[in-house]
């Protein structure tokens, strides 16, 4: 394989990502297989400027893991969502690809808790991570391929991989430079530009005029994308005035000499509660030293300040700095919309990647392993760095198109972000590469997060209203907030309720101190729970539904709509309080889990509820080989299961029941169950808890789960 980088060249040579419709199939095989091997080589390659082995455990930053997770987690994740395609028959390492699978965004599921882990050594996760290749590089060459590369194609799965591997370069670069000077070192491929003219240019507003936005992209596209790329949004935009380049250090340097940090009246109270928690008085890169003068921390060194270069704020600093100009100027100052954004690449004449020769810009890893002065890349009509440099924070939270649709593979990639929490940013920065340097790439991040980001700033009287109180609509999840929240179905009990009220009476002699529900969805029976124990934590697959239970933590309510009939909805409402569980907010807590493979640390607890999951997972024997370990002695577990066995969902192998012995006899699930459960013993008889789920105002799916008690043997 060729080498990323030489001494003749200034930084990486980065392929483009993939046409995924054109070619010879063969070719595109071996393409990819480059592809691959450059992605995994880049990342290892960052991880060689961490000095030493405190630098992979050493908190770079509060919100996030550890380096020594995200240096596993991109080969887990390949790993991860090969097994679950049934792409890869068996996993390398379930440990390691449990520990190193969740935690990457600081969502309230994300567990982040560093007492919880006892970290493996960098040189352990290296052996895994050239495990992972040869087993990747051996399904690019076993696996059948056709063009084009469809969603339901296994090369689509292993694009998905790759493409993640390179959001990660750039986030564990983030994290990297916010380490300790002494924790990093100079690395050849990972030099700072040379590029640090002293004055910057002075910026101007230029006309951008009005025009129809079209965003999206259909299936068949050809490039890989994740899912929020996909469908159709077309808008009318009102013309405008963009600010010429994005605004340097020394732009930015006037709202800091001005007390912008300390000057309350210029934040949101968002971006106020922030600022006064960081207390940095300035962006988080900048360092004052005692005789006035200022340094900019890189990746892996400090230089003095480059004043030309993008400033590298967060939203919050960006907002924060509009306003104030707002007010300096009289002028109507603010950040751009994604819709205005995407009306300037059209304005410049701005080239997607299919027209490249080269980046366009400061872009690719192509120019330096930095930022440069704003003024150095042209586009068209007189503006700067229309991709490149930095990211460009946008005033519009991220929110699926019209036709949009969740990977089956990987369904809690954007969906999580649908929150209004997480602005979109726009445009990629020096070392974005791959779908993150398309046009219709689309990422997001919370908004006090830190990204190699900057921003340049719009005139415009056209408001922008974001929406701070959404109605959940993903068809996967309604029907469970009409399960656990809604009215009673086909005058049925509400079955969320129902079933923890059945494990509380089976506890009513027992200690109720810690309970764990597997299977949450949108948290209904772990609120229920909470009324009788201290502590309740509930554990789901897809963040997609525990978001909603989070929802409730954080806000005490949550709403959806529900389609009637055709294009009619229903909106729905329901506040925790209403139901008498607002005290249960305070003990409960929501965490992502993959059943067949749960991290070693969900221990002692006096009741376990696998609520209608094992059915649903692909190695449930797994789980039951291991629950005992789970359970405090005398504890309880209680399993509901609609005993529905597929095998496009669990191997017929791995059917706890539901199948026939080696003599022919019938196996049923309760059975089953007996036969793995050797340390508990049956101590009720099961009863039957029907449920419906709708999918419309007359449409339902019915269930009668089985629920059956078993309490650990001592």
């Amino acid at each position: 394989m060729p080498s990323l980088y030489s001494a003749d060249t200034p930084t990486f040579a980065t392929p483009l990502t993939p046409d995924l419709v054109h070619g010879d199939p063969e070719a595109k095989r071996e393409e990819i297989r480059q592809y691959f091997h450059q992605t995994f080589d880049a990342y290892e390659t960052l991880f060689e400027t961490l000095a030493k082995p405190e630098a992979y455990t050493t908190r770079a930053d509060p919100l996030r893991h550890p380096l020594i997770f995200y240096y596993g987690h991109t080969a887990v994740f390949f790993i991860n969502k090969l097994v679950l395609g049934k792409i890869l028959p068996q996993r390398l390492d379930a440990h390691l690809e449990s520990l190193c699978a969740v935690g990457v965004d600081e969502m309230s599921w994300d567990d982040l808790n560093e007492a919880h882990y006892a970290w493996p050594k960098p040189e352990e996760v290296k052996a895994y991570r050239d495990r992972a290749r040869a087993a990747i590089d051996q399904l690019i060459t076993d696996l059948p391929i056709a063009l084009p590369i469809s969603w339901d194609s296994p090369f689509w799965i292993i694009m998905m991989g790759i493409e993640h591997e390179r959001i990660h370069l750039e986030t564990s670069s983030v994290l990297i430079r916010q380490l300790p000077l002494d924790r990093v070192q100079p690395h050849p491929a990972w030099s700072v530009s040379d590029d640090r003219s002293e004055e910057p240019p002075a910026n101007a507003l230029l006309d951008v005029p009005a025009g129809t936005v079209v965003q999206g992209k259909q299936k068949g596209s050809r490039f890989y994308g994740w899912d929020n790329e996909f469908g159709h949004h077309e808008s009318d935009v009102s013309a405008f005035k963009a600010s010429q380049y994005l605004v340097s250090n020394g732009e930015f340097k006037a709202f800091v000499d001005d007390g912008g940090y300390q000057n309350e009246a210029f934040w949101t109270e968002e971006g106020w509660n922030w600022a006064s928690y960081d207390g940095h008085g300035m962006p988080r890169f900048w360092r004052k030293s005692d005789d006035g003068s200022y340094r900019l921390r890189c990746m892996l060194e400090e230089i003095d300040m480059p004043w030309a270069w993008p400033v590298e704020v967060n939203y919050l600093e960006a907002k924060a700095f509009c306003n104030w100009k707002a007010a300096k100027t009289g002028k109507p100052i603010r950040l751009p919309s994604e819709e205005e954004w995407y009306r300037l690449w059209d304005h410049s004449g701005t080239p997607d990647v299919e027209d490249w020769q080269r980046a366009p810009g400061n872009l690719n890893l192509e120019v330096a392993s930095s930022s440069v002065p704003v003024n150095r890349h042209a586009f068209g009509q007189g503006f700067y760095d229309v991709m490149g440099n930095v990211w460009q924070h946008t005033e519009t939270p991220i929110a699926g198109f019209q036709g949009f649709e969740v990977h089956p593979l990987y369904d809690d990639f954007s969906t999580p972000t649908f929150d209004t929490k997480h602005n979109l940013i726009k445009g990629g920065s020096w070392i974005s590469t791959g779908n993150e340097a398309i046009r219709n790439s689309r990422y997001a991040f919370r908004r006090h997060f830190y990204q190699h980001a900057g921003f340049r700033y719009i005139e415009s009287e056209a408001e922008i209203v974001i929406p701070d109180d959404r109605y959940e609509t993903d068809p996967d999840v309604v029907p469970h907030c009409e399960l656990h929240y809604g009215p009673d179905a086909l005058g049925m009990e509400n079955y969320a309720e129902k079933l923890a009220q059945v494990c509380l009476d089976a506890m009513h002699d027992r200690k109720r101190g810690r309970a764990m529900e597997l299977g949450c969805k949108v948290g209904r029976t772990t609120f229920e729970l909470a009324v009788g124990f201290d502590y309740v934590l509930g554990l789901d697959p897809t963040a997609r539904t525990i978001r909603i239970g989070v929802e409730m933590t954080d806000k005490g309510y949550t709403q959806w709509e529900i389609p009637r009939e055709g294009e009619l909805v229903d909106f729905r409402q329901c506040h925790l309080k209403n139901l008498g569980l607002d005290a249960s907010r305070g003990k409960v807590e929501f965490m992502q889990a993959d059943l067949s493979n749960m991290k070693d640390l969900y221990k002692g607890f006096d009741l376990i509820v696998v609520n209608n999951l094992l059915e649903r997972t692909y190695d449930p024997a797994k789980f039951l080989a291991k629950v005992h370990e789970r359970l405090n002695d005398g504890g309880l577990l209680v399993i509901a299961c609609t005993n529905e066995w597929r095998e496009d969902i669990t191997a017929k192998a791995n059917w706890i029941g539901g199948h026939k012995d080696a003599t022919g006899e019938n196996v049923i699930t309760l059975d089953g169950l007996g036969q793995h459960l050797s340390a508990f013993k049956q101590v009720r008889e099961p009863l039957d808890l029907p449920f419906a789920l709708r999918r419309q105002g007359r449409a339902f799916d019915a269930y009668v789960s089985q629920v059956s008690f078993w309490e650990k043997q001592g």
